[in-house]
């Protein structure tokens, strides 16, 4: 039986991540896309192409055959409305761009969303809901936290140890061997050369504290 797909999130990176799924090899043979959740009905004014808005997360009822992803570009954001559908009982899925290289032995977790022209090296873990962005380079035996979004353009060096709910902003470099804590910020265009402590913003280059919690 064909499932159908619901994005959560309308906006702009709900509609880029509808485009994305249109170019998945599972899209029309495994799943057709059913339409986005968002809070706001009128989301989609004033453009066209689109399947509707079915509701808000929070009023959705989930049905047999639902898959879910989410296009939310804020990772706290993204864990509350995960955990809602899940919740519900929810079930959700990969996006993986068909241009992307990921090499042998690397293992993903569930609902991660890998975009255009991201190289992956091998031997790499990632946890669940990682996102990562276009022309983004992964070194090899990576490891990757649960809900971590990595912007476009970003570089992770090899044996690299990202925590849970990080974000790494366009351009910035991760040098191998480093390890960047839970719910860190690496802001665009930073170089990091030294390991990142929990719940800090690192801006620069090098990159510097320029927020801690």
């Amino acid at each position: 039986m064909m499932k159908s797909l619901i994005i959560i999130g309308a906006r702009g990176y709900g509609r880029e991540m509808y485009h994305l799924a249109t170019q998945c090899r599972e899209y029309g043979i495994e799943w057709e896309i059913k339409g986005f959740l968002d809070d706001h009905s009128t989301a989609l004014k004033g453009y066209t192409g689109y399947p509707p808005i079915l509701g808000p997360v929070e009023t959705y009822e989930v049905l047999p055959g639902d898959l879910f992803v989410c296009a939310l570009g804020d990772v706290n954001y993204k864990h509350k409305y995960v955990s809602i559908i899940k919740d519900k009982g929810g079930v959700f899925t990969s996006l993986i761009h068909p241009s992307s290289i990921v090499f042998p032995n690397t293992e993903f977790a569930e609902g991660i969303i890998i975009c255009q022209f991201v190289n992956i090296s091998c031997d790499c873990r990632f946890g669940s809901f990682v996102t990562i962005q276009p022309f983004t380079e992964i070194g090899h035996d990576v490891i990757i936290g649960n809900y971590a979004h990595l912007n476009v353009n970003s570089f992770v060096g090899g044996f690299v140890k990202i925590g849970n709910f990080v974000t790494v902003h366009t351009g910035a470099k991760v040098l191998p061997r480093l390890k960047v804590g839970d719910n860190s910020v690496i802001g665009a265009g930073s170089v990091v050369t030294k390991n990142v402590p929990e719940g800090c913003t690192v801006f620069g280059n090098p990159a510097k504290v320029i927020f801690a919690e």
